[in-house]
């Protein structure tokens, strides 16, 4: 029984050794698969449009950057990120820009830039664009580029930089590709899409090289004109001596050809001559035979070689004649020719002067245009700039003056008629009071205008020479008699100081032209003056004149 336990067990152990090998093995495989794809995800790849910065392991540098290829990117202790290489197109509108005469330049442009793929370069943009977005990148350059555009344009004057633009280019391109490479970009292309100034001292200088041109095309035409009308004379000289030498070669010929006729007719006449002899001597040999008809043909032959004789002299000097009239007038065509020709060489020569004097004249005036007028005119719009400041200084000035004198009056109108409501309130309330008696009221308002009236009075006769004095004392005559030692009573005293001052009340009233209530009584017209009138003797006489009322 025992042996059959051991058998039964010694065969299952195979059969269980073989379940948990393959468990191992599928665990094994297993893993090696999740790491195979871990593994695999962990390896960065890096296409051609980015650089891969790889930062957390190396303690030598901040990141390691890579541009292409691929990178095996640790877990845990590493970490990657992406910069894209895309250029960034960066508009620059730059204005008022101060150049190197104090003119202030216009220069929109256009400067496109990237990331660089240079080691140190990528390590720069890594360490300070690595996370921000495009459009902090641009702005970040724009910044930059604004800056040193300003500084190469400071060091220009307009000359330079209208004129010189390879230099202007080339210190544009080394000034920010030196600065934009501190945070790792650089410079592609740039665009200057245009040149202009406020004050208009670039379109002067391209109106200047316009007249420049337009002068010197002139002058050039002129000269070229001179050029063919003397070309144009010589040609007429030559073909005027050519004319003449071939009509000279003519006259030449003929007087050859007449020089053989005469030859050929002095021969004939020598032949004639020795036939003349031959006939003569044939004639004595004959004369005894023909006596009177050999005398008879000697006179015709005598006669009839006279005649040819005569005629051809006649032939010969009529022939020298008609050469002589042809020469004479060969002579004079030539000396027209000749003249004609120097004429027109002459008129060549003076128009050429006159070009070219013109040519001077507005290149003098260009001239005086550029060094005189085009700095009278940048004066004249520097003054008219500086006057229309002033002007506007002024206006806005005056315009807050008027506001502060508009706001004073506002206040002192408020204030007015503040008070003049509390007056009309206080009138009111004595109105009420006085309600019973209606003369109160008036009585009242003239005592409380009594000392305004009063220094107006003075105002009014105070250049004035006066002959009467009236002295207002309370109505009070003395508060003791004299002689008799006694005194009034306090009511006497009251009553008589109080109908004593009723005359001066009414008389200040009657030149104040306000008429007093009826319970202060009336004082009658007389001519006789009061008691308490004093006049003073030592005043001087008062002026004939009556007084300015």
């Amino acid at each position: 029984m025992n042996s059959a336990k051991i058998l039964a067990v010694s065969a299952a152990a195979p059969e269980g050794i073989g379940m948990l090998g393959l468990v191992a093995v599928g665990v094994v495989l297993l893993l090696l698969f999740f790491g195979l794809i871990f593994f695999a995800t962990r390896y960065k790849r890096c296409p051609s449009n980015r650089v891969l910065v790889i930062w957390g392991r190396s303690q030598k540098q901040s990141a390691r950057c890579y541009h292409g290829g691929g990178q095996f990117v640790w877990p845990v202790i590493e970490d990657y990120g992406y910069l894209s290489l895309e250029p960034l197109v960066i508009d620059i509108p730059l204005e008022g820009a101060l150049s190197l005469n104090n003119i202030r330049v216009n220069v929109p442009s256009t400067f496109t830039v990237g990331i660089a793929t240079d080691p140190v370069l990528m390590s720069n943009a890594a360490e300070r664009l690595l996370g921000l977005t495009g459009q902090a990148v641009r702005e970040q350059a724009q910044d930059i580029i604004l800056g040193q555009l300003r500084l190469v344009i400071a060091t220009l004057s307009i000359e330079e930089i209208n004129k010189d633009r390879e230099k202007f280019m080339g210190l544009v391109n080394e000034n920010v590709t030196q600065e934009i490479n501190k945070i790792g970009l650089e410079l592609i292309n740039v665009n200057i899409r245009d040149i202009t100034d406020e004050s208009g001292y670039i379109r002067a200088i391209g109106q200047r090289a316009a007249a420049d041109a337009i002068n010197k095309a002139r002058v050039e035409v002129a000269q070229a004109d001179r050029d063919g009308a003397t070309g144009e004379a010589a040609a007429q000289r030559e073909q005027t001596v050519s004319v003449a030498k071939e009509h000279a070669a003519a006259t030449e010929g003929e007087k050859a050809a007449e020089q053989q006729q005469r030859v050929a007719v002095a021969d004939l006449e020598a032949q004639a001559v020795a036939g003349e002899m031959q006939s003569k001597r044939d004639q004595d040999i004959a004369i005894a035979e023909r006596g009177a008809e050999t005398t008879a043909a000697a006179k015709r032959a005598e006669q009839s070689e006279r005649v040819q004789v005569a005629e051809a002299e006649a032939r010969a000097t009529e022939g020298e004649n008609t050469s002589s009239a042809q020469v004479a007038e060969s002579n004079a065509k030539l000396a027209e020719i000749r003249a004609e020709a120097m004429r027109r060489s002459d008129v060549a020569e003076a128009n050429a002067a006159e070009a070219v004097l013109r040519a001077e004249r507005e290149q003098e005036l260009a001239r005086l245009a550029k060094e005189e007028l085009a700095p009278q005119e940048i004066e004249k719009q520097r003054i008219e700039i500086a006057a229309e400041a002033e002007a506007e200084k002024r206006r806005r000035e005056a315009r807050g003056d008027a506001d502060a004198i508009l706001a004073r009056y506002e206040a002192e109108a408020e204030g007015t008629r503040k008070v003049l409501e509390a007056k009309a309130d206080g009138y009111e309330r004595l109105i009420a009071a006085a309600a019973g008696n209606p003369q109160v009221a008036p009585t009242l308002l003239l005592i409380e205008q009594l000392p305004t009236l009063v220094a107006e009075q003075v105002k009014a006769v105070q250049n004035l020479k006066i002959d009467k004095v009236t002295v207002w004392d309370g109505g009070r005559a003395g508060s003791e008699i004299e002689g008799k030692g006694g005194s009034r009573g306090a009511t006497a005293d009251f009553l008589s100081g109080l109908i004593g001052s009723l005359p001066p009340v009414h008389d200040l009233a009657r030149q104040a032209g306000v008429e007093l209530p009826g319970y202060l009584g009336k004082v009658e017209e007389t001519d006789s003056p009061r008691s308490d009138d004093v006049t003073d003797d030592t005043t001087p006489a008062a002026d004939p004149k009556p007084p300015a009322s």
